[in-house]
């Protein structure tokens, strides 16, 4: 039986996800939103997510938790733009194709969620998926995410300008859902 879990970001996570996004194919960076001429350089990365697993949680400007089955790191959940105690906006990233598509993305945010609410004590919690990424929309409304609105904006530094659809879990839907588990 295969054992899903979810943790904080460690510096043994530094390189895998430095792999996830400079050895990705670019046709897939691109399906997510990636505007390749606005990726750092992997040195760049790397000093980023050093920066953000040594600041205080009140300090930081992003948090990861990383996904793994059987105890092997297979991706990542974060959040950006974080307002301590009251929003963030959070990313799913699976890092291999053949983890990608299995169904299993539900509850590896389900086991996500309960960092970003209690770490940081949110009461939101939003998701800006690319709107032609069917992959975490799908995965967004099966766990419960209430749609807001399709719009256009830049959602993150690495990103071109698209439609994305806006979903907020805020955190008494969030705690009900805790309460029924």
């Amino acid at each position: 039986m295969t054992k899903l879990s979810v943790r904080e970001i460690e510096v043994r996570d530094i390189e895998p996800i430095c792999d996830y996004w400079f050895k990705s194919d670019p046709e897939f960076l691109k399906g997510m939103g990636v505007d390749l001429d606005k990726m750092h350089n992997r040195a760049e990365f790397e000093a980023m997510l050093h920066k953000q697993i040594k600041s205080p949680y009140e300090e930081k400007k992003s948090f990861a938790t990383i996904w793994c089955i059987d105890g092997k790191a297979i991706g990542h959940c974060n959040i950006g733009n974080i307002i301590f105690g009251k929003e963030a906006y959070m990313h799913l990233h699976m890092w291999n194709s053949s983890t990608r598509k299995q169904g299993i993305g539900k509850e590896l945010v389900k086991l996500s969620l309960p960092f970003f609410f209690s770490i940081f004590q949110l009461k939101t919690l939003y998701c800006e998926p690319y709107a032609l990424n069917p992959a975490p929309n799908k995965t967004l409304e099966i766990f419960g995410f209430e749609f807001i609105e399709k719009h256009l904006t830049t959602p993150g530094f690495i990103t071109f300008e698209q439609m994305v659809n806006k979903w907020k879990l805020t955190r008494e839907k969030f705690e009900s859902m805790q309460n029924k588990s």
